[in-house]
């Protein structure tokens, strides 16, 4: 089994490009926690402590409130990774099917464009979905492998 590597509040700081201070406020919310101690009594954190507080960033990214993040994080907590990919899977399924009756709802004006302004706007969308479905395709992979 592989050494987990620990970090002072600093070191997850800085890996995480968020400062200090948010570190021990989200600590007091409950949203992280510590892993351990260091024999002069540091705060010790973990890898998986650096890819929650990435989660809680995007979630804020998201706009979601603190409040918000903290019910998700709890959720997530209580599920199995296996259900944790199904129920991201659902989510971008819905998210697709929202994107598609977007773009159903486009189409009568995307017929009026010119050529050159569809092709402009083709272009922009292009890659979203294109990344959309990628992702569909990563998780289903994944889903498959378990």
């Amino acid at each position: 089994m592989a050494e987990q590597s620990l970090y002072r509040i600093g070191e997850l700081a800085k890996r995480a490009n968020i400062s200090p201070r948010t570190i021990d406020y989200y600590t007091s919310l409950g949203l992280i926690e510590a892993a351990s101690r260091s024999d002069k009594n540091y705060r010790l954190y973990s890898d998986e402590t650096l890819m929650r507080l990435k989660r809680i960033e995007q979630m804020k990214t998201d706009k979601l409130s603190l409040d918000e993040i903290k019910r998700t994080l709890h959720d997530w907590d209580r599920v199995s990774p296996e259900e944790q990919v199904s129920q991201k899977l659902s989510e971008l399924q819905q998210q697709l099917a929202k994107l598609e009756k977007e773009v159903k709802e486009l189409e009568p004006v995307i017929d009026q464009l010119k050529p050159r302004q569809a092709n402009r706007l083709y272009t922009r969308l292009l890659p979203q979905t294109a990344a959309c479905i990628e992702a569909l395709m990563l998780i289903m992979n994944k889903s498959n492998l378990m």
